[in-house]
């Protein structure tokens, strides 16, 4: 009877163990809050993000201070239309480009590895730090990646990734609300009424695209 006891006892012990093992996951599908990029170059940009991953689009807005001037750029990816809008208000123009569309939410692949588990701040007291996993992968072209999440929620916090092609690239993102305050957001504002389409070489995706804007900000 104790040994049956025992069993069970370890049994459970086992078995919430693997259901406390972190697993890929997915982030809400809608959210907006801030981020900062920081590409191989030592550039630095900051600004919010708007994401609906129902409709699949993407807004980003960056803030530049030079002296006294203010520079405000944005870009709204629309990846159902395959095409993004670049904003720059301190000259009133708007461009349209071409993008990828193939539209990938804000995610642990499942083929994520995970690299460890901590408590960002301190685990002594409710409230005084945030449980986190990080994961990391490899991308096409010889490239990784690494990536932060929440383990409650699934939040993205951090994304790192490095190819030949593109250098580094760092997005941190912060003060995520889950839900979106303003649905206009992903309407183009006037000014891009009459912007035609550009035509290159190469079709941009999120990341050479916030790693652009990023530059110019």
């Amino acid at each position: 009877m104790n040994f049956i006891r025992v069993l069970s006892c370890l049994t459970l012990l086992v078995t919430a163990a693997a259901a406390q093992h972190p697993k890929p996951c997915e982030s809400p599908p809608l959210m907006s809050g801030g981020h900062t990029v920081m590409v191989g170059e030592g550039i630095t940009a900051t600004g919010n993000i708007a994401y609906d991953a129902f409709a699949q689009r993407v807004r980003v807005r960056e803030v530049a201070l030079t002296g006294n001037h203010t520079a405000v750029t944005e870009q709204l990816m629309l990846f159902s239309e395959k095409v993004y809008y670049e904003i720059d208000w301190s000259r009133v123009k708007c461009t349209k480009k071409k993008l990828d569309g193939f539209f990938v939410p804000m995610h642990v692949p499942k083929d994520a590895k995970l690299m460890g588990q901590v408590f960002m701040g301190s685990s002594s007291s409710w409230g005084m730090g945030v449980l986190t996993n990080t994961w990391y992968g490899s991308l096409p072209g010889n490239g990784l990646y690494s990536n932060v999440f929440t383990e409650i929620g699934c939040i993205p916090l951090t994304y790192t990734s490095y190819t030949p092609a593109h250098g580094w690239i760092t997005v941190s993102t912060f003060n995520w609300v889950v839900g979106l305050s303003n649905p206009m957001d992903f309407v183009p504002p006037s000014i891009c009424e009459r912007a035609e389409l550009e035509e290159t070489e190469t079709i941009d995706n999120f990341f050479t695209a916030l790693r652009s804007l990023a530059i110019k900000s």
